[in-house]
């Protein structure tokens, strides 16, 4: 891995906490968007706005915080669809509706589904920007996550498959002497292999390398199709770590 792309592994979470935030709006009603685009300008927020749900997903997803404020009726596809397909393709964006008629069905299948909030016509700007405020403040925190499982991936990619096996029968419970027993190796190997994967992981403590390996162990199913996995079997059988991550290592 280059340097260049560790330095933009670790100024990562920083460039999130950063980074202005765009809220988008979705909205048929010209009117409305003109409306909500200058009230959230207003606000110290980035706006961008679509007339379609067609011509809001040709957009790319973004890297920053985000939040999406829909009309529950549009020309193509409806608001709840929308919102199925914005929360598997761009699932760190916040969706807030807002419609000019209450409907108690929509509404519950809405936050159901994860919106923070339904508006119903009119309502208050001060309930829009805190509703706006709090999607955004959710959004970051989504992304930092999203941030900090990506690097532990990209450090795991950097092990080489003997260093995944003694992370693997470490985390696992086993001692050096073990560890050594089980792979065929000295318990001195075992020590050189566990200190490169305390580096190559930036673990400051065991604990802290236990906590990485539970971590990338429930995130793997966020990541791409391509799959590492480790599996050790000698004189027992030990479930090692797999994940999904870049082969990059040695």
């Amino acid at each position: 891995m280059s340097l260049a792309r560790v330095m933009a592994q670790e100024l990562e979470p920083l460039h999130i906490s950063n980074a202005e935030p765009i809220v988008f709006v979705v909205d048929h009603d010209i009117s409305v968007r003109e409306s909500l685009e200058s009230l959230i300008n207003c606000g110290g927020w980035q706006s961008e706005t679509f007339a379609s749900a067609h011509e809001f997903l040709a957009r790319q997803r973004p890297a920053v915080p985000s939040c999406l404020v829909l009309n529950v009726s549009l020309p193509d596809l409806n608001g709840l669809d929308l919102q199925k397909r914005v929360a598997v393709d761009r699932p760190n964006m916040s969706i807030i509706f807002i419609t000019g008629q209450p409907d108690v069905y929509t509404s519950v299948r809405a936050m159901k589904a994860g919106a923070i909030e339904f508006l119903i016509k009119p309502f208050g700007n001060d309930i829009l920007m805190g509703a706006i405020q709090e999607g955004i403040k959710r959004s970051r925190v989504k992304l930092s996550r999203e941030a900090e499982v990506r690097a532990l991936r990209d450090s795991y990619a950097r092990l080489s498959h003997r260093e995944r096996q003694v992370m693997a029968l470490v985390d696992s419970g086993l001692l050096n002497k073990q560890v050594g027993a089980e792979l065929g190796i000295s318990e001195i190997t075992v020590k050189a292999h566990r200190g490169q994967v305390m580096q190559k992981m930036k673990a400051n403590s065991f604990a802290d390398l236990v906590r990485m390996a539970a971590r990338l162990r429930s995130e793997r199913t966020f990541g791409s199709r391509h799959s590492v996995q480790t599996s050790v079997r000698s004189k027992r059988t030990c479930n090692l770590i797999s994940i999904d991550c870049h082969e990059e290592g040695p």
